[in-house]
């Protein structure tokens, strides 16, 4: 006994035979250029100590290695992320009470001239 596989009918509209085409896959988001500061644990990031608070940095600001950058909760616990190398803070890549998983980028640096590192000076101007 051979198993068979189900017969399907063919789509039609108004008649006519339609193919099946599969949808479309969404691209993934693209990587942000130049180098990151990224979740070291999963769960919710917080830019500030404290709700009402000013942010631990902001865009344009310089980091040192060490210096806290943010906090991400995990499991009740505040933990603080801390800058792994120094820069300046070209774009914060998440939203202050996201949810953030293990190595995703947090912040994108700049290089000393200013310029995002991997960028070209003319994507800059656009």
């Amino acid at each position: 006994m051979a198993w068979q596989p189900p017969q399907v009918a063919p789509a039609t509209v108004d008649g006519a035979v339609v193919p099946l085409v599969p949808a479309p896959v969404p691209a993934a988001p693209a990587a942000p250029a130049g180098p990151t500061l990224n979740a070291a644990t999963v769960g919710t990031f917080y830019r500030a100590p404290a709700p009402g608070a000013p942010p631990f940095v902001s865009e344009g600001d310089e980091v040192s290695p060490g210096q806290q950058v943010a906090i991400i909760e995990a499991m009740k616990l505040m933990l603080p992320v801390e800058a792994e190398r120094g820069g300046r803070v070209a774009e914060v890549l998440v939203a202050d009470g996201e949810g953030v998983e293990y190595g995703q980028p947090l912040f994108r640096l700049a290089s000393a001239d200013g310029a995002a590192e991997g960028t070209d000076e003319s994507e800059l101007a656009a």
